[in-house]
């Protein structure tokens, strides 16, 4: 095999603009792609600014199995990590766009981390890694 990385990631959301403006006003990511599709879908991809890794595709739930999966994708657990070079400065803002946190940040041997939720309830962790 000659798998190169994994670069995009479901996220299934209730509406795509209101899942848009969340990820791209309040976490800062890139817009790279909104593209309408058949049957009223959009090709929505954003992507945290300046770095390598996967981006989200935003799917808007077409069924009831679909949103039942919203917000729970990863059964409870938290599901994605955020890198940040800064953490004092992307907290901040993330708290000015009015993204909720679940709790104040706290420093761990690999660095300064703090759990936050997407307006679904997925969880995500900001991590600023300790210096090696």
């Amino acid at each position: 095999m000659s798998i190169q990385s994994l670069f995009l990631v479901t996220l299934v959301v209730d509406d795509y603009d209101r899942a848009k403006a969340f990820y791209c006003d309040g976490l800062g990511f890139a817009c790279l792609q909104d593209e309408p599709q058949p049957e009223g879908k959009r090709w929505v991809v954003v992507k945290p600014r300046g770095g390598d890794g996967a981006a989200f595709l935003l799917a808007q739930a077409a069924d009831e199995t679909q949103r039942a999966a919203i917000g729970n994708q990863t059964g409870g657990r938290v599901g994605f990590f955020l890198k940040t070079d800064d953490f004092a400065r992307d907290h901040a803002a993330m708290l000015a766009a009015g993204v909720r946190f679940l709790e104040e940040p706290r420093h761990e041997v690999y660095g300064t981390v703090a759990v936050f939720a997407d307006p679904y309830g997925n969880t995500f962790d900001l991590i600023q890694h300790t210096a090696a």
